[in-house]
C-alpha cells in the first residue's frame, strides 16, 4: 500500500510536466497558423496598396497627356518591378524572423 501511494504521488507530480509539453506544442502550432494568416493578410494589403499607387501613376500620366509615351510606360514598368522586389524582400525578412522565433522557442523549451 505504501509503494502504491508513493507511485501515485510520483505520477501526480509528473503529470503537470506532460501537460505543459502538450500545451506548449499546441501553442506553437497556433502561433505558426497565426503567422501564416498574418502573412497572407499582409501580402494582400501590399498588393492592393501597390495597385493603388500604380493607378495614381497612370492617372498622373494621363492628366499630363503622357499616357501612351515611352517614358510613362517605362516608369510604370519600373514601379511594378520595384513593388514586386519590395514584396519579395518583405516575405524573405518575415520568414527569417519566423525562423529565428522558432529556433528561439526550441532552444528555450
Amino acid at each position: 500500500m505504501k509503494k502504491a501511494i508513493i507511485a501515485l504521488s510520483a505520477i501526480l507530480l509528473a503529470s503537470p510536466v506532460f501537460a505543459a509539453d502538450t500545451v506548449s506544442h499546441a501553442t506553437d502550432e497556433t502561433v505558426a497558423e497565426a503567422h501564416k494568416g498574418a502573412d497572407t493578410a499582409k501580402e494582400k494589403l501590399h498588393k492592393e496598396q501597390n495597385k493603388g499607387e500604380e493607378q495614381k501613376l497612370k492617372a498622373k500620366h494621363a492628366a499630363e497627356g503622357k499616357r501612351d509615351s515611352t517614358t510613362s510606360k517605362v516608369s510604370e514598368g519600373t514601379k511594378k518591378g520595384w513593388d514586386k522586389t519590395k514584396e519579395g524582400s518583405e516575405k524573405a525578412w518575415d520568414k527569417t524572423k519566423q525562423g529565428s522565433e522558432d529556433l528561439k522557442n526550441k532552444v528555450t523549451n
